[in-house]
């Protein structure tokens, strides 16, 4: 069957197309009965409107648009994305807003998708993540004229507000729980160094761990798995390894507990090990991990419905979420005590180490 249209609607109802566009777009010049039913044929037929026609007539396109700027291959694999993604479509459905999704192979990519977007009249605006902190996103899509919310800190941001979380107060309170169970010698598995986020996370570490008399190493990656279980042996099997170590997501914590129990390690009699994010991935593990815990999905509903008023026209104020919380799991215990300049006994445990180089009795 062919696709209802307003023509259709008008010989059914026996009125002109102009009366049709009237009741259906609720503006005077039709009666109240013709309205009513002009809108039960509607609605029989399935009518629905062009998008394309509405947004000639009136500029919007009632949809709304995210791109990430990461390999397709990694989204799939990304327990964040996928919750975040999930709570803004959980939000937009509400009024059947569509949410226009594509990855882009970098930056200058994703500005152009931008720009086509809107000179194409695809998008009513768009949600913003991943800032850097050298972003060009942010000048081009103020100079557009794009309704934008960026999901992240209010930091760099120009005019565009944010939603966002507070990450220096999430590694004050993963780092306090690290110091409170004896860990002193530290190190964090991040993403990439150019992110906001990892740059914020960083700076609230460097100046954090002193104050707690800690030591913190901190290896950068891709977010992969593969990264995270590379940097996890390699710390794990250095001079002087950390007895705990900091993922700065979920899936790099599940690989670094992978790559440590490879090892001989026990986690977390040899070493503890928390997860900068939580999904089921932490509690599918054994130990289940330790992770930094928040609602994600509730924060991709909180940017959803920030967006649709900024789109309105509205002007509004950056939204703070709450703070993650840690949720303690298996993962993490007290430090291990080690001999003096001997790492854990990689096949075995510290434990054993410790056992072998102590005093017998004659």
């Amino acid at each position: 069957m062919k696709r209802p249209t307003m023509a259709d609607i008008a010989r059914r109802a026996g009125v002109t197309k102009a009366a049709v566009s009237f009741a259906l777009n609720g503006r005077p010049g039709v009666s109240e009965p013709t309205r009513r039913r002009i809108l039960a044929i509607a609605d029989e037929l399935g009518w629905q409107p062009n998008s394309a026609a509405r947004a000639l007539s009136d500029g919007r396109a009632g949809a709304f648009g995210l791109v990430v700027d990461r390999p397709a291959r990694m989204l799939g694999l990304e327990p964040f994305f996928m919750q975040l993604i999930s709570g803004i479509q959980a939000e937009l459905s509400i009024d059947g807003t569509p949410l226009l999704f594509t990855v882009a192979e970098d930056q200058q990519a994703e500005i152009e998708t931008y720009r086509s977007w809107w000179a194409q009249r695809r998008v009513d605006g768009v949600f913003l993540v991943d800032m850097q902190v050298a972003d060009a996103r942010v000048p081009v899509l103020e100079e557009l004229g794009m309704p934008t919310v960026v999901i992240g800190a209010p930091i760099g941001n120009g005019r565009l507000p944010a939603v966002w979380s507070d990450d220096a107060a999430a590694a004050h309170t993963a780092l306090q729980h690290l110091a409170a169970l004896g860990h002193r010698r530290v190190a964090r598995v991040c993403g990439p160094a150019h992110l906001r986020h990892t740059e914020i996370r960083s700076a609230a570490i460097e100046r954090l761990a002193p104050t707690l008399g800690m030591e913190c190493t901190t290896v950068a990656t891709d977010y992969s798995a593969d990264e995270g279980a590379a940097a996890a042996r390699s710390l794990l099997t250095g001079q002087d390894p950390p007895t705990a170590i900091l993922f700065d997501s979920d899936l790099t914590a599940v690989s670094g507990l992978t790559a440590a129990q490879a090892l001989g390690l026990r986690v977390p009699g040899d070493v503890s090990i928390v997860g900068w994010g939580d999904s089921a991935l932490c509690e599918l593990v054994h130990p289940p991990l330790t992770a930094l815990s928040r609602d994600v999905a509730a924060h991709g509903g909180h940017a959803a419905r920030l967006l649709r008023t900024v789109a309105a026209g509205t002007r509004v104020a950056h939204v703070q979420d709450a703070s993650a919380r840690l949720a303690l799991r298996g993962s993490t215990g007290p430090a291990p005590v080690r001999v003096p300049d001997a790492p854990p006994a990689v096949g075995g445990t510290a434990a054993t180490a410790a056992a072998a180089t102590a005093p017998t009795a004659d």
